[in-house]
C-alpha cells in the first residue's frame, strides 16, 4: 500500500508542478515578446541583439522557474499554508521566493549574456553585468512582477484545494452548468463516539481535534484518487468516478489509507486530547446521481440521489453490526480485485431506515 500511496502523492505532486511550469514559461515568453515588441514599435536599437537567442533564453528561464518554483510551492508553501499561521507562511514564502528570485535572475542573466551577448562565462565583464541586472531598477520591477505570479499562482492552487481536485477546472469549463446524471461513489465517514469526545473536549479542543484529524486524513483520500465533497460536523462525504474501473478498488484503499493514517497519529491525539484516539465508521454505495451547478451567491457543484442517502443508512448500520466499513452489494459487484491480504464477509439484505427495498451489506476483513 506504501508504493500506491508514494506514487500516486508524486504523481500529483509532478501534475501540479507540470503545470505551473507550461504557464509561467508562457508568462515568461510573453514578457519576453512584450518588451520586444515596444522596443521596435519606439524605434530603439535592437540590431546588436540576438533576438532569437534572447527569446529561446526567455523560454530555458521560464521552464527553470517554473521547476524550480513550482517545486517549492508544491512541497513546501502550501505545506505552511495549511499548518502554519499566515504571518509566519507569508514571511516564510516571502523569504524563499527572494532566494529563488535571486538565484532565477542570476541564472536567465548568465543564460542572456552568453545567448544574446555572445559573451563568455571566464569574462569578467559578464558577471559585472550579472551583478548590475541583480540590482537594477528592471530587476526590482521584475521582482515585483513574479511575486504578483506566484501570488496568483497560490491562489489558483488553494481555490483549486477549496472546490476539490478537478472540480475547479469543471467550473472554469462549464462542465456541471446544466445537471447531467453520472454514475459515482460515495463513502460517508463518520467518526465514532464524537459526541462523548465533545462533551469530554469541550467545543473550542473539539474543533481543534477535527481540525487536526480532517487535516491528517486529507492525504489519504486524495491519494485515493477521492473527492472531498462535504464536511458535515464530524462526518466527511468522499465521492469517486464510478465509471472508472480502479475507483471501487480505490474506495476500499480509501479507508485503508486512513487506518493506517489514524494509527501512526495514535500518539498525537492521546497527548493532545486527553487520550482520546480517533476512529472512523464508513459507509459505500454506488449508482446513478444528478450533478449540476447549484446557488448564487455561494455556487457549488452538488449531488442529488437515492445513492447519497443509502450511503448514509448504510454507515448508520455500522454500530448495530459492530463493524468498522460497510459496502453494499451493488458497489462489491463493481470489484475487480481485493488485496490478498483482505476478504469480504457477507451479512445479509437489510432494511435500510427510510427504504423499502432490502439492501445486501458486505464488510471487509484481514485475513
Amino acid at each position: 500500500m506504501k508504493a500506491i500511496f508514494s506514487n500516486r502523492r508524486f504523481r500529483s505532486q509532478t501534475e501540479k508542478v507540470l503545470w505551473i511550469t507550461i504557464a509561467w514559461t508562457g508568462i515568461s515568453l510573453m514578457q519576453f515578446l512584450s518588451v520586444y515588441s515596444v522596443s521596435i514599435q519606439l524605434d530603439m536599437e535592437t540590431d546588436h541583439l540576438d533576438a532569437r537567442g534572447i527569446m529561446i533564453a526567455s523560454i530555458l528561464t521560464g521552464v527553470f522557474a517554473g521547476i524550480v518554483g513550482g517545486t517549492t510551492v508544491v512541497s513546501f508553501w502550501e505545506k505552511w499554508l495549511r499548518s502554519l499561521s499566515y504571518g509566519r507562511s507569508i514571511f516564510y514564502m516571502l523569504c524563499t521566493y527572494t532566494l529563488i528570485n535571486i538565484v532565477v535572475s542570476a541564472v536567465g542573466s548568465i543564460t542572456f549574456s552568453i545567448a544574446g551577448l555572445n559573451a563568455s562565462l571566464l569574462e569578467v565583464e559578464m558577471w559585472q553585468v550579472v551583478w548590475d541586472d541583480l540590482f537594477s531598477r528592471a530587476h526590482v520591477i521584475n521582482y515585483f512582477f513574479w511575486m504578483a505570479v506566484v501570488l496568483l499562482t497560490l491562489i489558483a492552487l488553494q481555490v483549486n484545494d477549496k472546490y476539490g481536485p478537478g472540480v475547479f477546472a469543471s467550473f472554469l469549463l462549464g462542465k456541471y452548468f446544466h445537471p447531467k446524471r453520472e454514475e459515482r461513489i460515495f463513502m460517508f465517514l463518520d467518526l465514532r463516539d464524537s459526541t462523548r469526545i465533545a462533551e469530554k473536549l469541550g467545543e473550542g479542543r473539539y474543533f481543534n481535534f477535527l481540525k487536526d484529524l480532517f487535516r491528517d486524513i486529507t492525504p489519504g483520500i486524495l491519494d485515493a484518487g477521492g473527492e472531498i465533497y462535504q464536511y458535515v460536523g464530524d462526518e466527511v462525504v468522499v465521492s469517486w468516478d464510478g465509471g472508472s474501473g480502479t475507483s471501487p478498488t480505490n474506495c476500499i484503499q480509501c479507508f485503508l489509507n486512513i487506518q493506517e493514517i489514524l494509527s501512526k497519529n495514535t500518539a498525537k491525539y492521546q497527548e493532545l486530547y486527553d487520550q482520546e484516539i480517533p476512529e472512523f465508521k464508513a459507509g459505500l454505495h454506488s449508482g446513478y446521481v444528478m450533478v449540476g451547478e447549484i446557488g448564487i451567491v455561494k455556487r457549488e457543484i452538488a449531488y442529488s440521489g437515492d445513492v447519497l442517502n443509502t450511503a448514509a443508512r448504510i454507515q448508520a448500520k455500522c454500530n448495530e453490526l459492530g463493524v468498522d466499513l460497510l459496502l453494499s452489494r451493488t458497489l462489491l459487484d463493481k470489484i475487480k480485485s481485493i488485496p490478498h491480504d483482505l476478504s469480504t464477509k457477507a451479512l445479509g439484505n437489510m432494511e435500510l431506515r427510510g427504504k423499502q427495498q432490502t439492501v445486501g451489506l458486505y464488510t471487509i476483513l484481514g485475513n
